[in-house]
Order: C-alpha cells, then sequence, then structure tokens
C-alpha cells in the first residue's frame, strides 16, 4: 500500500541536481498528520513544485543554448520546472478535494523530459489505496 503525501514531501527530478519538497497549500482544508494533504493537482510549478538545482535535459532550451555555446559540452543551467499534466496515477479511491488524493508511488513529468517521483512522502503511518 502507498503513503499519502503531504506538505514537504520529498522529491527528486532524474534531470534535476538536487531533491526539492512539495508545497501544498491549505485550500483543500485536509491535514495529514499535521501538515495539508495533497491531491493530483498539486503539479503547479513554482507553486508546488520548486526547481531541483540545476538541469542536465538537453530538452530545456536554456541548457540546449549554454550547452551549444560551450561547443557540444553539456552545460546545466537552473532548474525551472515545467509541468503541464497532473500526478498520475494518484488514488482515484480517496478523493481530497473531489481530486483523486496523491500517494507515494505518483509520478509527474516535466516537459523537458524529467520524470518527478518522491523520495519521502511526508507522512509516515497514513496509508492509501
Amino acid at each position: 500500500m502507498a503513503s499519502q503525501v503531504s506538505m514537504g514531501a520529498m522529491m527528486m527530478c532524474t534531470m534535476g541536481a538536487a531533491p526539492s519538497s512539495l508545497v501544498v497549500l491549505p485550500k483543500n482544508k485536509v491535514l495529514c498528520e499535521g501538515p495539508p494533504a495533497a491531491n493530483i493537482m498539486d503539479h503547479v510549478p513554482m507553486m508546488n513544485i520548486m526547481p531541483f538545482g540545476v538541469c542536465m535535459s538537453p530538452a530545456n532550451p536554456m541548457v540546449a543554448a549554454a550547452t551549444a555555446a560551450a561547443l557540444g559540452v553539456l552545460t546545466p543551467m537552473p532548474c525551472i520546472p515545467v509541468t503541464a499534466a497532473p500526478w498520475a496515477p494518484g488514488a482515484p479511491t480517496v478523493l481530497i478535494g473531489n481530486m483523486p488524493a496523491l500517494n507515494n508511488m505518483s509520478k509527474c513529468m516535466c516537459n523537458w523530459g524529467g520524470v518527478i517521483s518522491f523520495t519521502m512522502p511526508g507522512t509516515v503511518k497514513t496509508m492509501i489505496p
């Protein structure tokens, strides 16, 4: 069984260099072991998903430009997440704010090719199917 994700959950991007923590606003009025519980719509860049240090994806235009300027040597640039789609798959049997709850098995795709996943869900006791 998966764990419920809440504010402060630690995330990692496959194209990022550093971990980041999830920010969940208390708009859904559901708390989980203290902090606000997350749902699949908590994917907004720079509001819910903060940068992961530097980005190493050649699909990122800033990385591509810096790499071209360095004559083809991969040059990481600051991460600015771009997540157009919500977390998937979530937990459709548990609703938070009329949307599926976010569990630690969910993933979010960055438009620059990175896959964002959870390394620590922010909860230790709350399990969801």
